[in-house]
């Protein structure tokens, strides 16, 4: 395998996921992002100025949680990474591992959670902050671990990348890398969109058994640490 196949897969695979938690997430946990944090500031400012008014917005707790949880993912993925290099061990492939067991407790919990109504009981806040934890580790792997990849979980940058170098590929303005950048950056958008509206009906059909999906794909990005890379294919 060579490393630009490895990227392309890696890419594809963590924004596909990516996607598909955070919208997962959003349906059945009370419009809670597990990955995107500003997306729970605005819900939360939402929510505020709806009390205020008298309307009324429902607990807002799961989504003030998310933040200090997503925070310990990234402070937890950080001291793990350091643990693993200064042992000399497979960083990447072990970082991923942590990822997949924070991911596959917030499957569980919220198995145990359902069906969640409209009340946020204690297992289906724990399940979110699992969810939370996980993606927390998720963006703190990528960007320790796996700089070559464009983001994976915050798509508006990637966007405004794209659209810039297409705008100068259009004007004739562009170079190769630039064309090489706006390839790595689509793919991880498209699957990420992709992810997404996979989630949402999956949710609908299976409940949280629909993040066996995204836990498959993780799975085997771990397992494709073990094959070696060459320039060769």
């Amino acid at each position: 395998m060579t490393p630009t196949r490895k990227a392309t897969i890696q890419g594809v695979g963590l924004g596909f996921l990516a996607g598909y938690v955070d919208t997962l997430g959003f349906v059945a946990l009370f419009g809670l992002f597990t990955a995107h944090v500003t997306g729970n500031f605005v819900l939360i400012g939402a929510g505020l100025s709806q009390m205020s008014s008298g309307s009324g917005a429902g607990s807002l707790l799961i989504k003030f949680l998310a933040f200090p949880a997503f925070i310990g993912g990234v402070v937890v993925a950080r001291l793990f990474i350091a643990a693993m290099e200064r042992r000399q061990r497979p960083a990447l492939q072990l970082a991923l591992v942590l990822q997949l067991v924070f991911l596959i407790s917030f499957m569980l919990l919220g198995i145990l959670a359902s069906p969640v109504g409209v009340v946020q009981t204690p297992l289906a806040i724990c399940a979110g902050m699992s969810g939370a934890i996980a993606m927390g580790v998720h963006s703190a792997n990528a960007r320790l671990l796996m700089p070559q990849l464009a983001p994976t979980s915050l798509m508006t940058g990637n966007v405004t990348q794209i659209v810039i170098d297409a705008v100068d590929i259009a004007r004739g303005a562009a170079d190769t890398a630039t064309r090489a950048r706006c390839g790595k950056f689509i793919w991880p958008v498209l699957a990420f969109g992709i992810g997404a509206i996979i989630a949402a009906y999956t949710y609908l059909l299976t409940g949280f058994w629909a993040l066996l999906l995204p836990i498959s794909i993780l799975a085997g990005l771990v397992l494709m640490e073990n094959r070696p890379v060459t320039d060769i294919g």
